[in-house]
């Protein structure tokens, strides 16, 4: 089932232990393949009125990414609506950081505003560099799985697995 999704869509990712997170399309590449989201908190046992996800700004967000489109296209991530007023500035596209962790280097990398699968510069860095989300395009099972992490507790099951691996 295809659905209608442009930049400034809300829509709600499926937790894996059940409820749902969210997340606002904040950019999309040229034939909607690739997309810059921000997903958010807390996790809920329903779908927020678009009233409510309105409230949400970036600084809230838990985690801004690269992320592919196919769980909207296709109708996984159910489509809430859009935020009232779109305004791409407002929801900037980050720098990411690409480690090469056998060389021991490191790259910010940017992406270009309107496009989020064209980087458009990447400058050398210190390899210890942190503050900036790793370079990643994820498929929507892990983003699913990152936001069930980003929304519960370290006592969660799914936190305490994978401090032990």
């Amino acid at each position: 089932m295809k659905q209608s999704y442009q930049e400034g869509s809300w829509f709600a990712v499926p937790l894996l232990d059940g409820g749902y997170g969210w997340g606002l399309v904040a950019r999309m590449t040229p034939g909607s393949k690739i997309m810059l989201a921000y997903l958010f908190g807390p996790k809920l046992p329903r779908f927020p009125s678009v009233e409510e996800l309105n409230t949400l700004r970036p600084q809230d967000a838990v985690k801004v990414l690269r992320c592919g489109d196919m769980a909207l296209a296709s109708g996984h991530w159910r489509v809430l609506g859009d935020i009232d007023v779109w305004q791409t500035a407002n929801w900037p596209v980050p720098q990411f950081l690409r480690r090469a962790d056998a060389l021991k280097r490191a790259w910010r990398v940017t992406y270009s505003d309107n496009d989020p699968g064209r980087s458009e510069r990447e400058e050398s860095v210190p390899y210890e560099t942190t503050g900036l989300e790793a370079d990643s395009l994820y498929g929507y099972g892990s983003v699913e799985l990152l936001l069930t992490k980003l929304l519960e507790g370290p006592d969660h099951p799914i936190n305490q697995q994978q401090s032990r691996s």
